[in-house]
Formats: structure tokens, sequence, C-alpha cells
């Protein structure tokens, strides 16, 4: 990555909060459980309830003219399109919209969706390390005919069909990218954009593919609601991604649709002037507070000679009007003098629970620590590193 620099806030930036965090306890941060938003909603408390009775939303019907996505709730489709109209990072005009469990379903159907059906042998699914650990289980755990797990995207050479998979901006590192497979052989393409939010990255351009996967769990911080989208230009393949989301779980439960409409509403009418504006705008809040731990990150690491992190290039966000680095949800450490297994050092030295770089397809002297976590966590893992 380029090296640059950006006005993260300076004040307090080497001050560590102190923390009632044991020392000898373990710290969790090895999955990206998105609970740092949590005192912004809390504000908002009364705007966002729903209340759902008895006799309501029995059916499993959502929306009986929707000939594409049948169990999806009109006002859902709507306040997803309007939410992108809003921020500006994925175009929906012309295309569907197919809803799901949270993305990790909604992943599944689209390599269901675009796999060959009468193909005498898997289609292979692939992804540029360091790639999201969990594709290779998502991919190997149901043993499909259909699909298998093709391995890292940038060194493929088969001539054979493949489905590729671009996370951008990318879970582990944050990094922005493109398609990478050099094959000569047809592919299909599948944009993870779960992190394309402002408080993440600086939103440039309108995201325009023909698959594109979304997720309440990291736009808001609402992953307890399994919720997540799909905007899917070709007709017959979002309808085959109904299909297995149907086959699977029959749709998606009404109550977090629901609560969905009602937080993306309150979101949206924030930034159309229809709402209160006794609290700061939600990607405001958001992006202040990943801003404020990224700078409290670089004053410690900047010092260290065990660990180091990446610096991001500048951008300039089209949602905010200005230009700034990004401030992904997770850490993409690095372990150096020597040594060699980064997750397994900072579990026995530090007492750090990591994922480790062999998950995601690269060398163990990297590890992915969460970000998003709560600011005892955030604060007592500053205080451990910087220790080291």
């Amino acid at each position: 990555m380029v090296v640059a620099t950006d006005n993260y806030p300076s004040s307090n930036a080497r001050r560590i909060p102190p923390t009632n965090i044991s020392p000898n306890t373990i710290l969790e941060l090895e999955k990206g459980d998105p609970v740092v938003f949590e005192k912004y909603w809390k504000k908002r408390s009364e705007e966002c309830s729903v209340v759902i009775r008895g006799w309501e939303l029995m059916s499993y019907l959502g929306d009986a003219k929707n000939d594409v996505c049948w169990y999806m709730l009109p006002e859902v489709e709507r306040g997803i399109r309007r939410l992108h109209h809003v921020v500006g990072n994925a175009v929906t005009h012309d295309a569907h919209i197919v809803v799901g469990t949270g993305a990790t379903q909604l992943f599944q159907a689209a390599v269901f969706a675009l796999s060959p059906p009468h193909s005498s042998k898997p289609i292979n699914v692939l992804a540029a390390a360091p790639y999201y650990s969990e594709y290779q289980d998502e991919i190997s755990i149901l043993r499909s005919g259909l699909y298998q797990w093709g391995g890292d995207a940038a060194s493929y050479e088969k001539n054979e069909p493949y489905i590729e998979v671009i996370t951008s901006p990318n879970n582990p590192d944050g990094t922005i990218r493109g398609p990478v497979v050099k094959s000569e052989a047809k592919g299909k393409l599948v944009y993870d954009l779960a992190y394309y939010w402002p408080q993440y990255t600086p939103i440039t351009h309108q995201a325009d593919h023909d698959l594109m996967l979304f997720t309440f769990s990291k736009c808001t911080g609402h992953a307890g609601s399994r919720f997540g989208w799909a905007v899917v230009k070709d007709i017959e393949v979002a309808r085959k991604m109904t299909r297995y989301v149907q086959m699977s779980s029959i749709g998606v439960s009404k109550e977090s649709q629901t609560r969905v409409a009602k937080i993306i509403g309150v979101v949206c009418d924030g930034y159309q002037n229809f709402g209160s504006m006794e609290s700061e705008l939600y990607f405001e809040y958001s992006k202040r507070l990943l801003r404020e731990r990224w700078g409290k990150l670089w004053a410690v690491i900047d010092e260290s000679k065990l660990f180091s992190v990446a610096r991001y290039p500048m951008a300039f966000c089209n949602f905010t009007n200005e230009s700034s680095e990004p401030s992904p949800g997770f850490i993409w450490l690095k372990c150096e003098e020597g040594i060699e297994d980064c997750e397994s050092y900072l579990l026995g030295k530090l007492k750090i629970r990591a994922r480790g770089g062999k998950r995601f397809g690269v060398d163990s002297k990297y590890a992915r620590i969460s970000l998003i976590g709560t600011d005892g966590d955030f604060n007592e893992f500053l205080k451990r590193i910087s220790n080291a």
C-alpha cells in the first residue's frame, strides 16, 4: 500500500484509557462482532423501535406482486434502494433485490445460481489471497457437486470456467480490489461489498456490477438481525438465488425485515432532513469513531518494533465530500523481529485471540484483529501491544 498521511484525531492519541479487564483475561478479537456502534443506536432508541402485534407477519408471503423475491416485504426493497441512493455506493436501477439471512446465505445462493447446472465437474470458486477466511469453508461444507473451492484467484491458470469472488474493501486487509484471474477461461464475478460504506472507506464511485452482496451487520452494526441483500442484474440469476434461499430457509424472518426497514428509514431520513437532528448522523458518527480508533492505533504501532500495519492511500469520498484514508473494521497486523506465527505469539504472550494469516491463504506472520468490538476490549488491546 501507498504510505499516506491523514488528519486523524491526535488529541489524547497516545493516552490509553484504563480498563477493568484483568491482564490474565483472553481478549476475544478473532471475530468481527460490530458492537462498536451500539451507543449510537441507544441514543436513537425511540426512533428505531418497532412494535409487532401477535397476529401480524404470520404469512410466508412478503409481496404477492414481486415475481422474483416473493418473501421480501415491499418496504424493505424500497428502503434498500433508497439507502444506496442516499450513500451513492451502488447502482440499483434496473436491478433486482434478493434478501437473505445475512451475506453468508446470499454468498451460497450466488455461487449456486452461477454454477452450470449440467456440468460434468464442479466449477471452481476463487478469491485472491488474503481472502475472507470463511469462503473456503462455506464452499466446502456442503460438498456440492456444482461448485468447489479453487483457491487463490491470482494463481489460477486452469483453462476451465470459474467464479471469482471480489471482496472490496477486502476482508482482512481493507484494500480496494478488482478481478485478478488471468485465465483465458470464461469466468463469472461476485462482488462482496460488505464494507463499502462511508465509515470504512471513501465512496469513490457507484458500484455497478452484475451481482453485488451487502450485509446489514456491517452497514449499521445490527449483526443479530441476520439480514443481507444482493443487487442482481440478471433476472434468472436473481430467481435462482431466491430459490436457494427458499429451499434452505423458506425466506427471511419478517421480524428482521421490519427492523431493517425501520432503521434504514431512520438513517436515510436524517440525510434527507425528514428526521430529528438532535443526534449526529449515523455515517458521520461511525466514521468519526473508527477514525479515532485508527488514530490511537497508529500512535502505538508507529512506536512498536514487534508489529506493523500497512498504511492506506487517501481518496476523495463522494459521500462526505472530503479526502481521507480508509478506516477498516479489522487490523491486518504483521509480526516482525523473527516472530513467525503471529496468531500464536499474540495468544501465548499477550493473551489476544486473533485469526492467523493461514486462514486467509497467506503467511502466518499476519493476523487479523477486530477493531469493531467494545471500547474496553480495544483499549486493553492497545495497552497490551504497547507494552509488548
